[in-house]
């Protein structure tokens, strides 16, 4: 479920949660993710239009969160960048064959589950799990026990 759009969002967001109160610009966000700069733009612009980071022009601009990471659900930042409103949900003619319904219905629960957790799982977890893995690299021999 998760594309590559969508991963870069995540990664713009928990790379502007890392300083929740500094203005990063654009050019340097996309350096410091190594994702080509117009390509972070349009990503940058969809979250903007979600209410999910704030833009400022000028030497001193760029981009920030625009709530904190805690409020911020993973399923919301997907949907922000990953929808694309131009294009109706797939609807599946019905089938005669049982086989085919359950796998249908099997996948729709599936769906259902993993929004449920998306909408649970906010960026300030993955900023937890982020820095716990930048402070288990620094420590003499990378592992963190307990």
């Amino acid at each position: 479920m998760l594309k590559r759009r969508g991963l870069q969002a995540i990664q713009a967001l928990l790379e502007l949660a890392l300083e929740p109160e500094s203005w990063r610009s654009g050019p340097d966000l996309a350096a410091s993710l190594a994702i080509p700069e117009p390509m972070l733009e349009q990503v940058l612009l969809q979250l903007r239009r979600a209410k999910l980071v704030e833009a400022r022009r000028g030497r001193h601009g760029g981009y920030r969160l625009q709530r904190t990471a805690a409020a911020i659900p993973l399923l919301e930042v997907l949907q922000a960048v990953e929808a694309d409103p131009s294009q109706p949900p797939a609807v599946t003619a019905p089938s005669e064959q049982a086989g085919e319904q359950v796998a249908l219905a099997l996948e729709r629960r599936l769906q259902l589950a993993l929004e449920r957790e998306l909408a649970r799982l906010t960026l300030e977890e993955l900023l937890y799990d982020l820095r716990s893995t930048q402070e288990c690299l620094r420590q003499e021999g990378g592992l963190m026990l307990g």
